[in-house]
C-alpha cells in the first residue's frame, strides 16, 4: 500500500545545513508557532525573519534543516549568510508530492503551482484547470525530473521530500540557486499531525493565520466524529494491505493508518505492535491472527473481489472477503487517473475517519463514502 505519491524528489540544498547561529539565537525569539499535532517542524519569529526548522527530513535523520524566510533579506543577520535565506512572500512553486497540492487548494494558493513531475497524478480540480491552460509545467518523472525545463520557469521555492535521503540531483539544483525544502509530512504519526502540515505551507506565503483556521476546522470534525464513536459497543476487528512479490506490507500499530482504524471504532489487530512505519510479512503470519477478521480495509488497486481471487485464491480464505466486507480506498480517482485519497487524504483524515465510521458502526450515520468502497 502506498501512502505517499508515486511522485519522488531528491532535492535539498546544501545552504540547508543546521547554523549554529540560529541556534544560538534563541534568547531573542519573539514567538513561536503552536503546534498541537505536529512534531516534525518548527516555527520561530524574530523581529525580521522567521526560522523554519524541519526537525526530521527522513526516516532515521540524524540532523535536522533550517531556514531563514525574511521578507527583506537584507535585515537578516550576516550570520545566517550561509544558510538557506528565502524572501517571503513567494510568489511561485515548485511542488514534488501530490500531497503538497491540497496544502496550496486550501490556502487559495493554487495559482502559485507553476511546476510539478508528472501532472498528470495530481487530481485537484483546481490545479487540473491551470494544467489545461498550460500553466503548470511537467517536469518529468520522479528523481529524473527536467533540470532545464526547472531552471526556464524559476520557481521561488521547490518543496521535496526523500524517503531514505538521498540527495541524487543535489548539485544541479545548487547551481540554479533555487531555493528547496524538505517536507517531511509524511512521518507524522498522529493523523492531525499529518493534516498540521498546512501551517508548514502557509508560513512561506505569510497565510498563517489562514492555515490556523482551516486546520481548527479540520482538527474539530476528526474529533467530533472519533466522540460520536466512543460509546459503541461493538468494536470489529479489521486488516490491512496486500501482498507485494512475497511479502504482506500492512500498516504498524503505531501507524497512523492504525490510529485511524481506532479512532473510528474499530480493532486493529496489530495495535500492540511498535512500529509505525509498514510491517512486512508473510502471507502465513497474516492470516493466522486475521483470517476471521471482520473488515479488510486498503486492498492497494483492487477494483473488486474477482481480480482479488485471481490474484492469489488463498485470499478468498478470509472471513471479510467470504463475507464480502473487503474496501478499497482507491476509488476515487482524478481526471487523469491520480489517486485522490493519495492527494487529500493527509490534509482531510476527518474524511478517511467518516468513511471508516460509517463501514464500521452505520447506525451512527449514514453517509455516502467519500474515499472508500465496498468491492463486490
Amino acid at each position: 500500500m502506498k501512502l505517499i505519491s508515486p511522485v519522488l524528489l531528491f532535492l535539498v540544498a546544501a545552504s540547508c545545513q543546521p547554523n549554529k547561529a540560529i541556534e544560538e539565537a534563541n534568547d531573542s525569539v519573539k514567538s513561536t508557532l503552536t503546534l498541537r499535532y505536529a512534531k516534525g517542524f518548527t516555527i520561530d519569529y524574530y523581529d525580521d525573519y522567521k526560522v523554519v526548522t524541519v526537525t526530521k527530513p527522513h526516516m532515521n535523520a540524524e540532523k535536522g534543516f533550517k531556514y531563514i524566510l525574511a521578507e527583506d533579506v537584507n535585515k537578516v543577520p550576516n550570520d545566517f549568510e550561509k544558510t538557506n535565506i528565502i524572501q517571503i512572500p513567494l510568489e511561485s512553486i515548485v511542488c514534488t508530492s501530490t500531497t503538497h497540492i491540497p496544502l496550496l487548494d486550501y490556502l487559495n494558493l493554487s495559482d502559485k503551482l507553476i511546476g510539478f513531475p508528472t501532472t498528470d497524478y495530481i487530481s485537484s480540480e483546481k490545479v487540473r484547470a491551470r494544467i489545461d491552460d498550460g500553466l503548470v509545467t511537467d517536469l518529468g518523472v520522479d528523481n529524473e525530473m527536467n533540470i532545464e525545463l526547472l531552471a526556464d520557469i524559476n520557481p521561488g521555492l521547490v518543496m521535496a521530500y526523500t524517503i531514505g535521503g538521498d540527495y541524487g540531483q543535489f548539485n544541479k539544483i545548487q547551481q540554479l540557486n533555487i531555493s528547496t525544502v524538505i517536507n517531511a509530512e509524511y512521518l507524522e504519526e498522529h493523523p492531525l499531525g499529518r493534516a498540521e502540515w498546512i501551517k508548514f505551507m502557509a508560513v512561506f506565503f505569510k497565510k498563517e493565520s489562514q492555515a490556523d483556521s482551516v486546520f481548527n476546522i479540520i482538527e474539530s470534525s476528526y474529533l467530533n466524529l472519533r466522540k460520536k464513536v466512543q460509546t459503541q459497543r461493538l468494536v470489529p476487528s479489521v486488516f490491512s494491505g496486500v501482498v507485494y512479490g512475497d511479502t504482506w506490507y500492512l500498516p504498524g500499530g503505531q501507524n497512523y493508518a492504525a490510529k485511524i482504524i481506532n479512532d473510528a471504532g474499530g480493532n486493529y489487530l496489530w495495535n500492540s505492535d511498535s512500529t509505525s512505519g509498514f510491517l512486512e510479512l508473510s502471507f502465513e503470519a497474516v492470516y493466522e491472527k486475521a483470517n476471521s477478521a471482520d473488515y479488510w480495509i486498503g486492498v492497494a488497486s483492487f477494483e473488486n473481489l474477482s481480480q482479488i481471487r485471481e490474484a492469489d485464491v488463498r485470499y478468498t480464505n478470509f472471513n471479510a472477503f467470504k463475507k464480502q466486507q473487503v474496501y478499497t480506498n482507491n476509488w476515487r480517482k482524478g481526471a487523469k487517473g491520480g489517486s485522490e485519497f493519495l492527494e487529500l487524504g493527509y490534509l482531510r483524515p476527518d474524511l478517511i475517519l467518516n468513511d471508516l465510521i460509517q463501514i464500521f458502526h452505520s447506525n451512527v450515520a449514514d453517509e455516502e463514502l467519500y474515499f472508500h468502497k465496498k468491492l463486490e
